[in-house]
């Protein structure tokens, strides 16, 4: 059986999501498929700033979401890995957020509630259908051949396939662009009920070989996130759980405030990251979200990237849409060179800090001098993509973090 869209999306999560509903209401025949079935459990922060707020907001589905439990964040703490700390607020980083609060949400909640807004607009959702191939005509992607939860092959057709498949993006390896750079790090997340401690604020807890993240998603459960070295992670094969505690207790902020016992929802695990596409632009397709690139996940920001990528995406759609004949990689170039001025700066403090935690005393230093001069709360607002990058990325800022 063939079907034949405007847009066919690979991927459901947050940038599939919100590139078929802005899509379809723009009035483009959207088909988005998945290989899973929602609601699934994704490993993620679940750590969302005002911004992708304002983006929730602007799908409509922001009332929707709220209601639906999370709980509300005021900022971030950084622990540096010789106790030097800084607490970023949002309502205080210098810029008028859209909301003075940002929001954890588990993102089983999250991405349904995103699929079902996409399912009630024209889009066709397609679930428990996964990517088998490509298809292309005369060397442009013409789609995909997907395979259903029975077995059987599907041909979906599209003048514009969109790959929104995540960090293991099957579009990005078949189109031959994907790069895994440095650094090499995996994330072990969990879920867990009473950990002690916690305020109306995320934690981040930075060692010498990795950092924790904890937030707290509402109703007594914590989001704990593990993120280290994928060398170091080896020693994880066939016993996540056991690796997963036993590393958390090397951290002095953490010790003493995990038990096992308190896991609600197991240890999943995801990574490499770094890992970028050389183009996200060819003839037929453009690529999203995580699939685009994923840095790492310290900034706890990809589901704003994702939604805001989204955006640019349909943006440029709907143009090469518009007029006849193939998609060309011409066609698209708009949204690669919207890409770059939009996120540029933030691919910049996202380096700066992913390879910052390199050099432990370099970095706990620059953490303690943040906090002292008051500037943690424009870093915050930064990484929370609602203060400029400029802010941040200029001598006077960088030269006060370490004198």
């Amino acid at each position: 059986m063939s079907l034949q869209s405007d847009l066919l999306i690979i991927g459901a999560g947050p940038a599939g999501s919100a590139t078929a509903i802005r899509a379809a209401r723009a009035g483009l025949r959207v088909t988005m498929v998945d290989r899973a079935r929602f609601p699934r459990d994704k490993p993620c922060s679940e750590y969302m700033s005002p911004e992708t707020l304002k983006h929730l907001a602007a799908l409509g589905v922001l009332e929707t979401l709220e209601g639906a439990g999370g709980n509300a964040l005021a900022g971030t703490t950084v622990i540096g890995p010789r106790g030097s700390r800084l607490t970023g607020l949002f309502a205080r980083a210098g810029h008028q957020p859209f909301r003075p609060t940002g929001l954890s949400l588990p993102r089983r909640i999250l991405d349904h509630h995103l699929v079902e807004a996409a399912r009630q607009t024209s889009a066709t959702v397609l679930e428990e259908h996964a990517i088998e191939d490509l298809i292309y005509d005369r060397g442009a992607v013409a789609g995909a051949v997907v395979r259903d939860a029975s077995g059987a092959m599907r041909v979906l057709r599209a003048r514009l396939t969109v790959g929104a498949d995540g960090l293991r993006s099957v579009v990005a390896r078949r189109l031959g662009v994907r790069q895994h750079g440095h650094p090499h790090r995996l994330a072990f997340v969990a879920h867990l009920t009473d950990v002690p401690g916690l305020s109306d604020r995320a934690e981040m807890h930075v060692g010498p070989a990795g950092y924790v993240g904890l937030n707290p998603l509402g109703e007594g459960i914590t989001n704990v996130a593990l993120v280290v070295p994928q060398a170091l992670a080896e020693g994880a094969r066939g016993q996540a759980e056991r690796f997963f505690l036993t590393t958390l207790e090397s951290y002095p902020g953490i010790r003493g405030r995990i038990d096992g016992r308190r896991i609600v929802r197991r240890v999943l695990v995801t990574g490499p990251f770094a890992a970028r596409s050389r183009r996200v632009v060819v003839d037929g397709a453009l690529l999203v979200g995580d699939a685009a690139d994923f840095f790492d996940p310290f900034t706890g920001e990809g589901i704003c990237s994702a939604l805001r990528g989204a955006d640019l995406a349909v943006a440029t759609a709907l143009e090469a849409l518009d007029r006849p004949g193939s998609v060309t990689a011409d066609r698209l170039r708009s949204y690669a060179r919207a890409r770059r001025a939009v996120f540029g700066g933030k691919w910049a403090v996202e380096r700066l800090i992913g390879y910052g935690m390199y050099l432990p005393a370099l970095f706990d230093r620059a953490i303690g001098r943040l906090e002292r001069r008051g500037w943690s709360h424009t870093l915050i607002g930064v990484t929370g993509d609602f203060v400029p990058a400029r802010e941040v990325l200029n001598p006077r800022f960088l030269a006060g973090m370490i004198w």
